[in-house]
């Protein structure tokens, strides 16, 4: 099995560390930043924020560093958590419409493996199309379930662990492993179709793992060593690669370059980011730069309809014109608060941040629109919107539905 033997915390502070260890969580958890997080400053919020429900799922993404989200889907809310917790909501009150539950460290119920020991510490996903749900492991494994009442429906083993949402298409369900290799399954019956092996993955890089684009007959997503790459879906074979930064400098630290972010596809036009690389507009079927900017980032952009809105390596919030990339303004006031992938509601950007505040940031100047507190603890996973609902989850388990509700008077 191949491992990545080192990675850097996603918060971009100059520690390495094993996958696994204590200062994972000492960092994520607000007790480790180098650089503390600027103070916040109070405003006048020219939006109301409401909060509808709040719930707790597990113990979240626990220690583990993923980016745990929920999934939205025919007015529900899909939940997992690291310690085998499954949950459908409803979306609009939060109340429970199926769970289960398998006792990790001990037995493996209700997924039956031939292999005892701890497994379903769920990590990636989940992802639900239509009523197929599908969820990645820790433990390497890949498991698909009727989205309706959690049933198994089948599983599959992989290489190593899935901590990046699958991604469902045209009947295949799509998944990624932490050594950097693509599997594509048949959604019927969990059999393998074709895995795609990136062969040696750098051994620093930063514990990402965007998301799976899978779209019009290809799976996009972003590598570990600073690519983007589309691959047909039939075959696994390499449609297109273009590269997105270079990774110069003296330190190990310097030299990532790593483009595992959260792609965006617009109409024909997919959006990038590298950290220590560039923001990149893609022709998705050339494969062809469109045009590139400096700009790092770990967590990638949101897309409005005249702009692009991301964070960078300093949690310094950004927006660019989607016609070229060019500066339209620049806010500061939640530096190094290791924000999020920002999400796009309305006329506002919304981002989480390590102290479990919400911001919401007018599109038209950046400036602070609203804020509220889902916890003490780091949200870390771009929040999820519906119309006039945003869901949020913190690296906890905590979760909760924000409606916006107008300008205040």
């Amino acid at each position: 099995m191949k491992r990545r033997h080192l990675l850097l915390l996603p918060l971009l502070v100059a520690v390495l560390a094993l996958s696994g260890c204590g200062l994972w969580n000492k960092i994520f958890n607000r007790g480790g930043n180098l650089q503390p997080p600027k103070p916040l400053v109070e405003f006048t919020p020219t939006v109301q924020v409401q909060k509808i429900w709040s719930t707790r799922i597990g113990d979240g993404a626990g220690r583990s560093g993923v980016r745990l989200q929920p999934a939205f889907a025919d007015g529900k809310l899909y939940l997992i958590s690291t310690d085998g917790k499954l949950e459908a909501l409803d979306a609009a009150t939060g109340k429970t419409l199926w769970k289960q539950s398998t006792r990790v460290g001990g037995g493996i119920w209700p997924f039956k493996h031939k292999k005892p020991g701890p497994d379903a510490r769920f990590a990636g996903g989940p992802t639900v199309s239509g009523n197929l749900l599908v969820v990645g492991t820790l433990d390497g494994h890949v498991y698909a379930m009727d989205a309706t009442t959690g049933k198994q429906l089948w599983s599959a083993e992989v290489d190593n662990e899935v901590i990046s949402p699958p991604a469902i298409d045209g009947g295949v369900v799509y998944a990624r492993t932490n050594s950097g290799n693509v599997y594509a399954f048949d959604a019927n019956s969990g059999e393998r179709k074709w895995v795609y092996d990136q062969g040696n993955v750098p051994l620093l890089s930063l514990r990402g793992n965007g998301p799976l684009l899978a779209v019009h007959g290809v799976v996009m997503f972003g590598t570990d060593d600073g690519n983007v790459m589309s691959l047909r879906s039939d075959t696994g074979a390499i449609q297109w690669k273009l590269p997105i930064t270079k990774g110069l400098g003296r330190t190990d630290i310097q030299k990532l370059n790593d483009a595992d972010d959260s792609l965006q596809l617009d109409g024909n036009i997919l959006y990038a980011t590298a950290y220590h690389g560039e923001l990149a507009a893609i022709d998705a079927q050339q494969g062809q730069l469109a045009w590139t900017r400096a700009f790092s980032s770990y967590v990638g952009v949101g897309v409005a309809d005249k702009e692009l809105v991301g964070t960078d390596g300093e949690s310094l919030v950004w927006a660019f014109s989607k016609d070229g990339g060019g500066d339209m303004w620049k806010q500061d006031a939640l530096q190094y608060h290791w924000l999020t992938a920002p999400a796009i509601q309305d006329k506002y950007a919304v981002v989480g941040g390590v102290e479990g505040y919400v911001h919401w940031l007018d599109l038209s100047d950046g400036k602070l629109a609203a804020r509220v507190r889902l916890s003490k603890d780091a949200i870390r996973a771009r929040p999820v919107v519906n119309g006039d609902t945003v869901y949020v989850e913190d690296v906890q388990g905590h979760v909760a539905a924000y409606r916006i509700s107008g300008d205040h008077p």
